[in-house]
């Protein structure tokens, strides 16, 4: 047992007590949001939580912590909205979906957490979380107990100024240490705070401490991380240039912690939902161990699979939609346990909706997806689960009779080719009856099945490949017209319906044309194909697509929307000009682009790919290493720096070798002809097939949009041209302009005007506090000259005017400072609620009065909470109504401990 704590005999009471019979026990809303307006009360920007499909971290298939998406602010790559920050992060792990039915795991929950970029460390963000969870929560500071890494010496002499913790009561744990395992990124070691709950739950032994791996005594609530190095992909640890901080505390088990659980799936969050379920299935949670325990997965998985669904995830066989329909179909299946026989998820999910609504907006705005997705993945998993489960039963009792416990792996992969059953599923069905699953054999029958289903394909391409040669064989080549023209006269030379040649089609065939001669480029290279218009008199085709499926063809795909066409017939082909304008621009600046990275990053880099779309453009390049703020926009400027040089476009043919010799950069891994296009723009010169603007200038204005990483040493750079930036340049300025008005200020003075309005507030708010401590000095000194007698003790009692619990806790000390011995209490109502203070001195807490006794009476005569110290505690209430008549009774409550 750690020093300076002593054991606790309450178990999993909740630190705030009932009064008059009605609890005043904080609901999991109420605690998500005392939570974000303790931090922004202390100038923390609340940002909202970002989606379960991770923003450029191709590393994780789902948001797993709420400081993923402050990593571009830690590492510089992006700048923060404010360097404080605070949310409440919708998060996914998939650790542990096994596990859920017992009474702790959780596939989908919320991180509470608090963020600065550079400005505060440790000792602050040290203060923060215990003053907000002794004194904002109410938690009795002596079942709160803190862990450190034992290389750091920094965080426990702050655990020692803020909280009184000894040396000795502090543990040190060795994986108190946060860092990306196995790949790059911000790094730095943590300090834990655990939670007693009692000796009742503890093992007994003399060394039970926090991190303890023997029993469930003491409970993490709340880790924060100090960001103190980067950790490249060797494992090398530099110092970041700023030092950050990144908490995480789960809103789950915090709540179940204030309200006095066993189990989060006993607390608010859960328990409707849980209830719902029940409803449903007709019976009630807490009967029947086997129905509780498949009621708190389909509990979680339904909180889960409501989320999902909303941010966009949908039910796939790979990825992250194989997780969504791994869930999804466990759900289903101790839904048939309970006897749900008929789709239920969809119906529950409204439950789920309304309880959530109120902090996650996005679910009721999403609700007919969400309820669409999952009813129509749990009927389509429904038509096959009971014949499923009936092949499993089957073989389970014929290797009952045998004497067999493996279930072989080719019974497992007919489960999951024929029924869908998730490998996973198996598994736990065989696990309840004491089997287990050749998984070598799956995975074997898995890749059988693969290598059949390539062999089918090529067959299957190898097929359309030989319609397409047996055409080839009697058709010239498809000469390309449309360097020089979007429109032109051709004739129809071949027609694919259904796959198959045909000489005639009519409305609404879809057909694949193929003409003598066309303006349409055919993908590559990047560039997607061209759309637009084929007909005649006779009949109109619409053009979505352009592909080569052989070396020679150009196919048109699409749809024949009016009328009939022939083989034979003339026609006139026409592109989507404005559409191939746009594309061109794009496809410009590709090249432009590709030179600015080797001007500014030097010649090693190569291009990895690309989009050349008509809405934007995307570019990827080998860099191992993100790039720096000033790198990104030297690389924008000399692109735009091209562009307003208006070089012209220039392309000639020449030999592959002649090519090279004039320093034309070829694409890696490219393959080329003996015959070559190059496209020069200036100083860019590459090989390429594709369409291009004249001149440079013709691009009219690049932007960057985006930067990030899309592999190891592989970055991304997404970008707009034209009228795409034009458009996006005009809604910064208009949202730049909407601010000027706000503020009273020209566009360009606004930096100016938010430093003159932050300054102007500070110091609004330094006189406020000068004129608030005043008034609290004078208060003070007519308190001090007026206490109570109890039993000799003078007692200071008495509820005050303050604006908050800082103001609170400087107006006891004055008291203090006048008052020569004595105890203290005072309260005051800030923000709608009832706080308060007790402190007592050491000559008194000698003699055996305890601040945190006393403040456990206030608290529970008005209903709420409180307890702390022997010489200093404090505590608080929702119920105001009651602080004049309990703060009056003070001096009884020192006169019954005194004896």
């Amino acid at each position: 047992m750690p020093a300076k704590r002593t054991s606790s005999t309450s178990g999993g009471r909740a630190p705030t007590e009932k009064r008059n019979g009605k609890p005043a026990i904080l609901s999991g809303a109420e605690i998500r949001a005392t939570f974000l307006r303790y931090f922004e009360e202390r100038g923390h920007y609340r940002l909202p939580s970002s989606s379960l499909i991770p923003r450029n971290d191709p590393t994780v298939l789902l948001t797993t912590a709420g400081m993923q998406q402050m990593i571009p602010f830690f590492l510089g790559q992006e700048a923060p909205p404010r360097n404080l920050l605070t949310s409440v992060q919708k998060c996914f792990r998939t650790t542990d979906i096994d596990e859920v039915g017992d009474a702790s795991h959780l596939t989908f929950f919320e991180m509470l957490g608090n963020f600065s970029v550079g400005e505060y460390f440790k000792r602050e963000a040290i203060g923060y979380a215990w003053e907000l969870l002794t004194q904002g929560y109410g938690l009795p500071a002596e079942r709160l107990f803190p862990t450190v890494h034992p290389d750091d010496d920094e965080a426990p002499r702050y655990w020692q100024e803020v909280a009184g913790f000894p040396a000795e009561g502090i543990t040190r744990l060795a994986d108190n240490w946060w860092g990306p395992p196995g790949k790059s990124g911000p790094c730095g070691p943590d300090s834990e705070i655990y939670y007693d709950r009692g000796s009742q739950f503890g093992c007994g032994q003399p060394d039970c401490a926090p991190g303890c791996e023997r029993c469930e005594r003491y409970l993490e609530i709340w880790n924060l991380v100090f960001m103190q190095f980067y950790q490249d992909t060797d494992g090398k640890r530099t110092p970041l240039k700023k030092q950050n901080i990144d908490t995480g505390m789960g809103l789950e088990r915090l709540s179940m912690v204030l309200q006095g659980k066993n189990s989060v799936f006993d607390t608010d969050l859960f328990r409707p939902i849980i209830d719902k379920f029940a409803a449903l299935a007709g019976t009630r949670y807490g009967v029947n161990e086997q129905h509780d325990r498949s009621l708190r997965v389909i509990a979680d998985h339904g909180r889960a699979l409501v989320f999902l669904a909303a941010d966009g995830v949908q039910p796939d066989t790979t990825g992250r939609g194989y997780i969504f329909r791994r869930v999804l179909r466990r759900a289903v299946r101790h839904g048939k346990l309970l006897g749900l026989e008929q789709p239920f998820l969809a119906e529950a999910a409204d439950t789920v909706i309304e309880l959530m609504r109120g902090h996650y907006a996005e679910l009721a705005e999403r609700r007919n997806v969400i309820v669409e997705t999952l009813h129509a993945e749990e009927v389509r998993f429904g038509q096959t689960l009971n014949q499923g489960m009936q092949l499993l039963t089957r073989e389970l009792d014929e290797l009952e009779r045998r004497g067999e416990r493996e279930v072989p792996g080719t019974v497992a992969f007919k489960l999951y080719d024929t029924h869908g059953f998730p490998i996973e599923l198996t598994e736990e069905v065989a696990a309840e009856r004491g089997f287990t699953v050749d998984r070598a054999g799956f995975e074997g029958a898995m890749q059988r099945q693969q290598e059949q289903t390539r062999h089918l394909d090529a067959f299957a391409r190898k097929g359309e490949e030989e319609t397409w040669t047996r055409l080839v064989k009697n058709l010239p080549a498809t000469e390309f017209s449309g360097y020089a023209a979007t429109v032109g006269s051709s004739e129809i030379v071949a027609m694919l319906v259904n796959g198959q040649p045909a000489e005639t089609a009519s409305a609404p065939d879809e057909v694949v044309l193929v003409l003598a001669e066309t303006p349409f480029y055919a993908e590559a290279g990047g560039q997607m194909g061209d759309t637009g218009v084929i007909g005649n008199a006779t009949g109109t085709f619409q053009v979505s697509d352009t592909q080569r499926p052989v070396p020679g063809l150009i196919a048109h795909y699409g749809k024949i929307t009016s009328g009939s066409l022939r083989v034979g017939a003339e026609v006139r082909a026409e592109t989507d000009a404005m559409r191939r304008q746009a594309i061109m621009r794009n496809h410009s600046a590709t090249h432009l682009l590709h030179r600015a990275l080797k001007d500014i990053l030097g010649e090693q880099v190569h291009q990895h790919g690309s989009l050349v779309a008509p809405d934007r453009l995307r570019f990827d390049f080998n860099l191992p290493r993100a790039m720096s703020v000033e790198e990104a926009r030297e690389i924008e400027r000399r692109v735009n720096e091209m562009v307003l040089s208006n070089y012209s476009v220039g392309t000639e043919i020449l030999p592959i070798a002649e090519a090279r010799q004039t320093g034309a950069m070829a694409l890696f891994g490219e393959k080329y002809g003996d015959m070559v296009r190059v496209v020069t723009m200036g100083p860019s010169k590459e090989l390429c097939g594709g369409t291009h603007v004249g001149a440079t200038g013709q691009i009219g204005i690049y932007l960057t949009t985006q930067e990030a990483s899309v592999g190891t040493g592989i970055r991304r750079i997404e970008a707009l041209t034209g009228f795409g930036a034009q458009n996006f340049v005009r809604q910064r300025n208009d949202l730049v302009g909407a601010v000027a008005d706000r503020l009273q200020a020209a566009p360009d003075t606004l930096v100016n005007r938010v430093e003159q309005l932050q300054d102007e507030l500070r110091e609004a708010q330094r006189q406020l506090r000068k004129a608030q401590g005043g008034q609290a000095r004078e208060e003070a000194q007519r308190l001090a000259a007026t206490p109570k007698d109890a039993r000799g003790v003078p007692v200071v009692a008495a509820v005050v005017s303050v604006p908050d619990d800082r103001t609170l806790r400087e107006m006891g000390d004055a008291v203090r400072a006048r008052l020569a011995t004595g105890v203290i209490a005072l309260a005051a109502e800030i923000d709608g609620q009832a706080r308060f203070i007790v402190t007592v001195d050491d000559t008194l807490t000698k003699r055996g009065l305890h601040a945190g006794t006393i403040a456990r009476a206030v608290g529970e005569r008005l209903g709420g909470k409180g307890g702390g110290r022997p010489d200093s505690a404090q505590g608080g209430s929702k119920d105001t109504g009651a602080l004049a008549a309990t703060m009056a009774g003070v001096p009884d409550v020192v006169a019954s401990l005194l004896g």
